[in-house]
């Protein structure tokens, strides 16, 4: 059964998990990771760090015994390996251990696999866990490569081996080496677009339509997935810079297929062209902050952001299909340890949308945020009523 081990924020991954194969697939293992019972894209994944094959269900915690466990089964694992020196590493989520422990299971393995004739370079990491580039960039997920991963599930501890890893230049590629990017209007990770399309349940050959376009990040992702990108921008500058990155895309990845719909057009009044089967955007986020303003002045910026998607979502609801299912992106504000939210979560009924709810995530854990910012990104999944 695959293992899918999570990125930072792991229950928005749970919910994109979730939302692609259906919560009765889905099985959270401890805080980190999840056995998912269903063939796994992993090339769609953005909640998803590492996908991993389960080996065993070890009736433990404690570190020495699965210690031991993985020396004595360390020569079957790497007699599935061709001849030459493996590059082999450690990592544990949820248990009680240290890098230090890690490195001495390390020089154990190490050990073991000389007595069996095996030449191994063990791969350290900076935590209790190898992040995606180290894994990556040691080709631990090819023919001479093994990384271990010791989860813990309550009383319990899954045994699996990495099989695929998050490409993380790809990611910087799609992010840093777009032609045109812009600070000004934010920066949408495009690993964040993927979750936010997944949480859309995007299908190929659909429609997506990101009236916020700017430039054209989740139109970049939603064209990766076979979808078909529409976008409409306020700023007809916006529009350039999204044309010249598909334009750029097309060149790198051979997506879109077909020429993007791109429009300016205000968001609040446009009439989109056609049917409109997926609305994923990131919508109006406000000002820009570095730091927490005054009480007055951030109640002045709540108050333009909802009155902007107050306008948006009546505008939309007018065109959008009975049940189509959206991902819209809003600002949420972190002040000291609570996010305040806009005023109109309380109204989407009023306002003809269904909030969906998720079994493994809450409306809390889909805010996308870092604890060094003040502007937050709130994902609404939700349903034209």
């Amino acid at each position: 059964m695959t293992i899918a081990i999570l990125g930072r924020q792991p229950r928005l991954g749970l919910a994109e998990l979730e939302s692609l194969y259906g919560a009765e697939k889905v099985h959270p293992i401890g805080a980190a990771a999840a056995l998912v019972d269903a063939a796994v894209d992993p090339a769609r994944l953005g909640g998803t760090i590492k996908l991993a094959e389960s080996i065993i269900e070890l009736p433990y915690t404690d570190w020495r015994k699965l210690a031991d466990y993985s020396i004595k089964a360390l020569p079957g694992l790497l007699a599935d390996l061709p001849e030459g020196k493996v590059k082999l590493g450690v990592s544990a989520y949820g248990l009680n251990v240290t890098t230090q422990h890690l490195f001495r299971a390390g020089l154990e393995l190490k050990k073991a696999a000389r007595a069996h004739k095996r030449s191994v370079r063990i791969v350290p990491g900076e935590g209790t866990s190898l992040n995606s580039a180290a894994v990556l960039h040691n080709g631990m997920t090819g023919a001479l490569g093994m990384e271990l991963n010791f989860i813990r599930h309550g009383a319990t501890t899954w045994l699996a081996r990495t099989t695929w890893v998050q490409d993380v230049d790809d990611y910087s590629r799609r992010d840093f080496g777009r032609p045109k990017r812009d600070a000004f209007v934010g920066m949408l990770p495009p690993k964040l677009a993927q979750i936010m399309l997944n949480l859309a349940q995007v299908q190929p050959g659909e429609r997506v339509l990101d009236p916020f376009c700017g430039t054209g990040v989740v139109l970049q992702e939603a064209a990766l997935m076979d979808a078909i990108p529409y976008g409409t921008d306020l700023q007809p500058r916006m529009i350039d810079f999204s044309r010249e990155n598909l334009a750029w895309l097309k060149t790198m990845y051979g997506k879109p297929e077909t020429e993007p719909l791109l429009v300016a057009a205000d968001a609040t009044t446009t009439l989109w062209t056609g049917a409109i089967p997926h609305v994923v955007c990131e919508t109006y986020l406000g000002q820009p902050l570095s730091g927490l303003p005054k009480p007055e002045k951030l109640q002045s910026i709540i108050t333009d952001c909802n009155l902007i998607l107050t306008k948006f979502l009546k505008n939309l609801h007018g065109q959008a299909r009975p049940g189509a299912r959206l991902l819209i992106a809003v600002p949420a504000w972190s002040v000291g340890s609570q996010f305040k939210h806009l005023p109109l979560l309380d109204r989407l009924e009023d306002l003809g949308y269904n909030r969906l709810r998720f079994q493994y995530a809450t409306w809390d854990d889909l805010i996308y945020h870092r604890d060094d910012q003040i502007v937050a990104r709130e994902l609404l999944v939700l349903t034209v009523r």
